[in-house]
């Protein structure tokens, strides 16, 4: 019943140069992301409200290009207005219910078939589990549970990440926590957007 937000979000998406403007030429779409690893299953990928990280992003791409991942060579960010639609927003209880319970089919699910669970994993060295191979089981799992029964297909998906360092000694918040958004139905994307540098002398709300 409330698995519709009231409002569009403005999300940002880091790509190559060339990408972005295609798509803001109205020439091209973005592609949904279908890796493995993928934090919120398959989708087109944005950052809510953070055009920075989204820059940060495709930056890292550039420097630290391997494979499954989009080639970058100039880093740039378009924005996106999006209506979510329905959403498997992971700050709802209700939602988080789901996905545990979506774990137990796919646990058994796998069992049944004698295939090992999936398993998130860190990259290199690190201490975040960005290789999410677990959570994107889980979650396209529930994708098929839910069209195999009939259920109203999720549009989008929406979770609140912890990533990074603490901000200061002591600190639960992370330098990049974010939220991030997964558009499945890419009919929830209604306009992509050019960044505008800030007019000087005047306030940015």
């Amino acid at each position: 019943m409330y698995s519709s937000l009231p409002t569009f979000v403005l999300g940002f998406h880091g790509c190559d140069r060339a990408v972005g403007e295609e798509v803001l030429a109205g020439r091209a779409r973005l592609k949904p992301s279908k890796n493995e690893y993928d934090w919120l299953g398959h989708g087109s990928y944005f950052w809510e409200n953070s055009p920075a990280r989204a820059l940060e992003f495709a930056t890292l791409l550039r420097d630290h290009p391997r494979r499954g991942r989009p080639h970058v060579k100039d880093p740039f960010v378009i924005g996106a207005a999006i209506d979510l639609g329905h959403c498997f927003n992971l700050l709802d209880t209700a939602c988080l219910a789901i996905l545990a319970q979506s774990f137990e089919d796919y646990r058994k699910v796998s069992e049944a078939a004698a295939v090992p669970l999936a398993v998130n994993k860190p990259l290199g060295e690190g201490r975040d589990m960005l290789l999410r191979f677990l959570d994107c089981a889980v979650i396209q799992s529930m994708h098929r549970f839910h069209a195999m029964q009939n259920k109203q297909p999720y549009d989008s998906l929406r979770g609140v990440f912890p990533e990074g360092d603490p901000v200061y000694p002591g600190s639960a918040i992370r330098d990049k926590d974010h939220i991030q958004v997964c558009v499945c139905n890419p009919n929830c994307i209604k306009g992509y957007f050019r960044l505008l540098e800030p007019v000087a002398d005047y306030p940015v709300p």
